[in-house]
C-alpha cells in the first residue's frame, strides 16, 4: 500500500475540476479527492455542486465549490481566484466543463459557435494561462483536458463541438511544449460515447445508443466511473514521463 500511495497518491495536492458537478467531471473530482487531493469543483449549477462536495466530504475529503459560468471571460477569472482561496494554489487542473449543441452545420448559428468555443476552448486556455506558469514556477503540475472522439472523426453533427475539441487537443500539445520542461505534465483524455447529462439528448434515442455500443469493442457505452482511474493516473507521480498525449478511454470505440 505504501508503494501504491507513492505511485498514485495525491496527498498535499490541490485540484480544480471544471464541470465537476456532474458526469465525467464529477467522477474525476471524487476520484482525485479519494486519492488524497483537496478538490475544488466549478460549474454553473449550485445545487449539483453542493451534492458533489457532500459526496467528497462523505469520503473524508477536503472539498469546496465555485459557481461560475465558464462561457464568460470575467467569471472564468473570478472562479480561478476564488478557487485558490480555499486550499491554496492549484496543482492539478482538470478542464472537463463543456457544452455540446447538435444542430446540423447548415443550421449552426454564430451564437452557438461562440458559446461552444468560449466554454470548451477559451476557458481551458484562460485557466491554463492562470495556473500553468505558477505550476512551472513550483516545478510540478498537472493539466488534464477532456477532449472528444469528434476531435479526430466526424459523426452525429460534429459542428462547433468537434472544432472546439480539436482545438483543445492542440492546445494540450502547446501547453505541454511550454511547461513540460519545468515539471508540468499536460495530457488529454478522450472519451468514447459516455452516458452523462451532456449526452442526454442523444441517449434518449435507443437506436442511437445501440449504434454507439456496436462501435465500441467491449460492447457497452461509457460511464463516468470509467474515467476515475485514468484521472488519478494522469494526475499522479506515475505519469511523470507522459506529456502532450491523448489517452483514449473509450472501450475501444476508436479502434473499431
Amino acid at each position: 500500500m505504501d508503494y501504491l500511495r507513492e505511485m498514485f497518491g495525491l496527498d498535499g495536492r490541490v485540484a480544480l475540476v471544471t464541470g465537476g458537478s456532474s458526469g465525467i467531471g464529477r467522477g474525476m473530482a471524487v476520484a482525485l479527492g479519494r486519492a488524497g487531493a483537496k478538490v475544488v469543483v466549478a460549474a454553473r449549477g449550485e445545487e449539483a455542486l453542493r451534492d458533489t462536495v457532500a459526496e467528497l466530504r462523505s469520503h473524508g475529503c477536503d472539498a469546496a465549490y465555485v459557481r461560475a459560468d465558464l462561457g464568460r471571460r470575467d467569471e472564468v477569472a473570478e472562479a480561478a481566484e476564488h478557487a485558490v482561496g480555499f486550499f491554496g494554489e492549484i496543482d492539478v487542473l482538470v478542464n472537463s466543463a463543456g457544452v455540446n449543441p447538435r444542430p446540423h452545420m447548415d443550421a449552426l448559428t454564430e451564437g452557438e459557435w461562440d458559446l461552444t468555443m468560449d466554454v470548451n476552448l477559451r476557458a481551458p486556455f484562460l485557466l491554463g494561462q492562470r495556473f500553468g506558469p505558477k505550476m512551472a514556477g513550483r516545478g510540478w503540475g498537472r493539466i488534464i483536458n477532456v477532449s472528444s472522439q469528434q476531435a479526430f472523426r466526424a459523426f452525429f453533427n460534429s459542428g462547433a463541438y468537434g472544432a472546439s475539441k480539436g482545438g483543445l487537443t492542440s492546445l494540450t500539445r502547446s501547453q505541454a511544449e511550454a511547461w513540460s520542461p519545468s515539471g508540468v505534465r499536460v495530457n488529454t483524455l478522450v472519451p468514447g460515447f459516455v452516458i452523462t447529462p451532456l449526452t442526454a439528448q442523444a441517449s434518449a434515442d435507443p437506436a442511437f445508443l445501440q449504434q454507439m455500443e456496436a462501435r465500441t469493442l467491449i460492447g457497452r457505452n461509457g460511464l463516468p466511473a470509467d474515467f476515475e482511474g485514468a484521472a488519478v493516473f494522469l494526475a499522479s507521480p506515475a505519469a511523470e514521463y507522459i506529456t502532450g498525449q491523448c489517452l483514449f478511454v473509450d472501450g475501444g470505440f476508436s479502434g473499431h
